[in-house]
C-alpha cells in the first residue's frame, strides 16, 4: 500500500468514527440574554447611578471553569446589557473582599488581562461559530480587545486589532465595577440576524479562578470558545449608518545611523503614509496601506538556536494581523504554506491592499496584494494571496489557498512561484474531535513542481487527549512566502544547502487527573508523551524524538514539570551549527538522552520567578542548560524582569565546546492606562548582538497614538555600534 492510499483510508476511518464522538452543544439554547433598548441615558463612568440600568435582565450567577469546572463562583457578579440607536452597553459589578490583583495597566497585555482580576466579553455577532471579537478590562482599567481566532480544537485570539469602544472602571470596598459602550458601527453583523453568540468571563485571581456565564463545558476548552457561548437575543437591531472609511494618516521623523555601511552618514528623514479601512459590508472590509511604517512594532525576542534548522518569529505588523487566521491557518507546525513575515523581509513595502472578513454567513474570504520595492540587488516583488474558509456540515471547514510571488522589476526574467492548496477539517458538534486532510502544490517559472499532503487531528476530553500529525513533503515543494525549514539541509563540508523531502509521523497522548478534594493544594496531575518520527523520501528512517513529561499544577498558580527525551539522528550530511572554528559533525548515527526540570512560582505575587534545567547527551557529547527569570511588580505602574539562558555544549575532540549566553532585561512602566513606556535590553552571545529597544506610547485619542522609539544594536565583540535609530511616529484615525 502506498502512502497516499494509507492517508485516504486513515481519514475515512477517522471521519467514520465521529458519530460516536460528537455531541450537540446546548449552551446557546440554555443561556439566553434578552437585551432591551434602554429607557434612560447611560453614562459610562464606573458608577452605578440610580435608575440607569432599570428594566434590564440581570445575570447574577457565574460558574467555575478553571482550574475546576464544577460548581458556582465563590464571589458573585452582576451583569446587565442594554442598547440604544448607536451603542451596545454592558455593566458588570464584581463582588469580593476588597483584595484584588492588578499586574499592570498596559493595554492589550496577557499579563494585564489574564494575570489580573478582570472581566472579558467574547461576542460572535455573525452567530456561525466562525469568527468574533473579544473585549475586556482588568480591575485597574487596562483595556484589551481583538479578534477571535477559530482553530479546530479551540478558540484563541489576537489582541492586535483595535475596536472603537470606551470603558470606565472603578474600585470600591467590597466590589469593583466596570461599564462599556461599544458603538454598533464598529461591530460587523447581519441586521436580520437577531441572535448573537456571547459569553462573559471573570478572572478572580485572589481565588485563582476563572468564571463563565455558560456551563457546563469542560475545562479543556477556553472560556472564550465560540462553541460554548450563550445567546444574546435582540428584539430589534438598530440600523446604523457606518462610516464609509476610517483613515489613519501617520508621519515619522527619524534619525538613522548604520555603521555596517562604510562611510555612511547619519540619515535624517521625514516620512508619511496612510492606512485606510473601507467597510464593503458590515462583515467584510478592505484595508489599504501606503508607504507603511512598522517601527512601532515590538522588537523581536532574541533566541538561542541549537537546532539544525531555522526557527520562525511571530508576525507583529498590524497590517497583516486582522483576520490573519484566514490566510495563515493552513499546514501544520512543521510546514506553513503562508507566513506573512516573509513579505518585506529583504526590501521595504510600497503598498498593501487587503480585503477580508465574512462575505456570507458561511464564507470567510481573504484577498491580499503587497508590492515591495527594488532594494540593492534584490528585485521588486509582487505578492498575491487568496484564501477562503467555507463552513460545511455543522462546524466543519473547507479551505483553499492560492499564492503568487512574482518578480516585477527585471524585464529580462520571469521569476515566480505559485502555490495552490486545499484542506478539509471535520469538527464534531461538541468540538472535542477534529481531523484535517490537506493537499498543497507548488510550481515555479522553471516548471519545477512539488507537493505537500498531510493529516492532522486530535480527540480531547476533560481528562484525556490524543492527537496525530502525518506530513508528506516533496523535496520540490517550494513555498517562498511560507516556512518549510526541514526541507533545507545544510552540508557543511561543501557549503551547500540540499533540498530533501520527508515524512513526519507525530502521535501524542495526554492524561490529566483533577483533584476532587477542595482543601488540596494540588489542582491537577498530568502525564503526557509526544513523539516525532521522520522518514526520508524513500520512506527510510532518519530521525526520531521520544518524549515523556509529568506536570503538576498547584492551587496557588505555581507549577512543576519533569520531562525526559531520547533522540536518534541518522545524520545524512556533515553538519556544523556551533561555529566555523570547530570540525563538522560526521555522517553517522547519534543516539542521546536528556532530562529537564522546571518550576514556575505563584504568578500572583509581587515577586515571581521561573527556572528550568536540562542535563544529558547532545549528539556525540553533552549539554548542560539552565534558565531563570524573575519579575518584580510595583503597584499597577511597574513591571521589571530579568532573564538568563545558559547553554554549555561539550562535544569530543574538536567538534564543539561552547558556552552560549542570552540575557534579557525588560521594564514596562504604565503611567496610566493610556501612557506606557516599554523597554527591552538583550544580549545574545550566539548572534553576537547587544540591543536596546525603548518605546513610549501615548494613546491620546481613540485609535490614535504618538510613539517615540529608540533602537540600538551593538556587536558584542568590543561593543562597537552596529546601528541605531530614533523615531517619532504620530498617527490619527478619523472616519469619513
Amino acid at each position: 500500500m502506498n502512502l497516499q492510499n494509507f492517508y485516504f483510508l486513515l481519514f475515512i476511518a477517522l471521519v467514520g468514527s465521529t458519530k460516536l464522538l460528537s455531541q450537540e452543544s446546548t449552551t446557546r439554547e440554555n443561556f439566553i440574554y434578552n437585551i432591551k433598548r434602554t429607557s434612560s441615558l447611560i453614562k459610562i463612568d464606573g458608577i452605578e447611578s440610580e435608575g440607569e440600568w432599570n428594566n434590564t435582565q440581570l445575570i447574577d450567577t457565574l460558574y467555575n471553569h478553571n482550574p475546576s469546572d464544577v460548581g458556582i463562583s465563590k464571589n458573585g457578579s452582576e451583569i446587565r446589557l442594554a442598547y440604544d440607536d448607536e451603542k451596545l452597553y454592558i455593566f458588570a459589578k464584581h463582588f469580593d473582599e476588597g483584595k484584588r490583583i492588578v499586574q499592570s495597566l498596559q493595554r492589550d497585555s496577557d499579563n494585564s488581562q489574564w494575570g489580573s482580576d478582570s472581566f472579558t466579553i467574547a461576542i460572535d455577532p455573525i452567530n456561525k461559530k466562525q469568527s468574533g471579537i473579544i473585549i475586556g478590562v482588568n480591575a485597574g482599567g487596562a483595556e484589551l480587545d481583538g479578534n477571535l481566532l477559530i482553530q479546530p480544537s479551540r478558540t484563541t485570539y489576537s489582541d492586535e486589532k483595535d475596536q472603537r469602544w470606551i470603558s470606565s472602571t472603578k474600585q470600591y470596598d467590597d466590589y469593583w465595577l466596570t461599564e462599556f459602550a461599544i458603538p454598533l458601527s464598529s461591530l460587523r453583523y447581519d441586521e436580520n440576524n437577531l441572535q448573537w453568540g456571547i459569553n462573559f468571563i471573570r478572572g478572580d485571581k485572589v481565588e485563582n479562578y476563572y468564571y463563565t456565564w455558560t456551563t457546563p463545558f469542560p475545562i479543556n476548552f477556553n472560556g472564550i470558545d465560540v462553541n460554548y457561548m450563550g445567546t444574546l437575543q435582540w428584539d430589534a437591531i438598530p440600523k446604523v449608518k457606518n462610516k464609509i472609511a476610517y483613515i489613519k494618516p501617520y508621519t515619522t521623523l527619524s534619525s538613522l545611523k548604520d555603521n555596517e555601511i562604510e562611510n555612511k552618514e547619519t540619515e535624517y528623514k521625514i516620512d508619511a503614509g496612510v492606512d485606510i479601512k473601507i467597510g464593503i459590508t458590515k462583515s467584510f472590509n478592505a484595508d489599504i496601506t501606503l508607504n507603511p511604517d512598522f517601527s512601532n512594532a515590538d522588537v523581536d525576542e532574541e533566541v538561542t538556536n541549537i537546532t539544525r534548522f531555522d526557527i520562525s518569529l511571530p508576525e507583529q505588523r498590524e497590517f497583516f494581523l486582522e483576520n490573519a487566521d484566514i490566510f495563515s491557518n493552513f499546514g501544520s507546525y512543521t510546514v506553513i504554506p503562508f507566513f506573512s513575515r516573509q513579505i518585506g523581509l529583504d526590501a521595504p513595502i510600497i503598498y498593501g491592499v487587503r480585503a477580508s472578513g465574512n462575505l456570507t454567513n458561511n464564507l470567510r474570504l481573504g484577498v491580499m496584494n503587497v508590492q515591495t520595492k527594488k532594494e540593492d540587488e534584490i528585485d521588486a516583488q509582487n505578492n498575491t494571496v487568496v484564501a477562503f474558509n467555507y463552513k460545511v456540515l455543522n462546524r466543519s471547514q473547507l479551505k483553499g489557498l492560492f499564492i503568487n510571488r512574482q518578480e516585477t522589476s527585471n524585464s529580462e526574467i520571469n521569476d515566480y512561484t505559485r502555490n495552490y492548496g486545499g484542506e478539509f477539517t471535520y469538527i464534531s458538534k461538541k468540538g472535542n474531535f477534529n481531523n484535517n486532510v490537506k493537499f498543497h502544490s507548488s510550481v515555479t517559472d522553471e516548471n519545477s513542481k512539488g507537493y505537500y499532503l498531510g493529516i492532522q487531528g486530535n480527540y480531547m476530553t476533560r481528562t484525556f487527549g490524543s492527537g496525530w500529525t502525518l506530513d508528506k513533503v516533496d523535496k520540490d515543494y517550494q513555498a517562498d512566502l511560507g516556512f518549510t525549514p526541514r526541507i533545507f539541509n545544510y552540508n557543511a563540508e561543501i557549503d551547500t544547502t540540499i533540498r530533501e523531502g520527508y515524512t513526519l509521523i507525530n502521535p501524542w497522548l495526554r492524561y490529566t487527573l483533577y483533584t476532587k478534594n477542595k482543601e488540596s493544594k494540588i489542582i491537577s496531575h498530568s502525564l503526557r508523551t509526544w513523539n516525532d518520527f521522520y522518514l526520508d523520501e524513500d520512506n527510510e528512517f532518519y530521525e526520531r524524538a521520544n518524549n515523556i513529561a509529568y506536570d503538576l499544577a498547584l492551587k496557588n498558580t505555581s507549577s512543576f514539570s519533569l520531562s525526559g527525551s531520547n533522540r536518534e539522528v541518522d545524520l545524512k550530511y556533515p553538519t556544523n551549527f556551533l561555529g566555523e572554528e570547530f570540525d563538522n559533525l560526521p555522517v553517522q548515527n547519534y543516539n542521546f538522552s536528556n532530562g529537564s526540570l522546571s518550576y514556575n512560582s505563584d504568578k500572583r505575587k509581587q515577586l515571581t520567578y521561573r527556572t528550568s534545567a536540562t542535563l544529558g547527551g547532545f549528539f556525540n557529547g553533552n549539554i548542560t542548560a539552565f534558565s531563570v527569570m524573575g519579575n518584580i511588580r510595583f503597584g499597577y505602574w511597574g513591571n521589571f524582569s530579568i532573564s538568563y539562558d545558559y547553554n554549555d555544549i561539550t562535544l569530543p575532540e574538536n567538534y564543539g565546546d561552547v558556552n552560549l549566553h542570552l540575557l534579557k532585561f525588560k521594564a514596562l512602566i504604565s503611567f496610566t492606562n493610556k501612557l506606557f513606556f516599554n523597554n527591552t535590553v538583550q544580549y545574545n552571545s550566539q548572534s553576537e548582538n547587544f540591543s536596546v529597544f525603548s518605546k513610549l506610547q501615548w494613546r491620546y485619542s481613540s485609535l490614535s497614538d504618538i510613539f517615540l522609539i529608540y533602537n540600538q544594536n551593538n556587536d558584542t565583540n568590543g561593543f562597537d555600534l552596529s546601528n541605531k535609530s530614533i523615531i517619532l511616529k504620530i498617527t490619527y484615525q478619523f472616519g469619513v
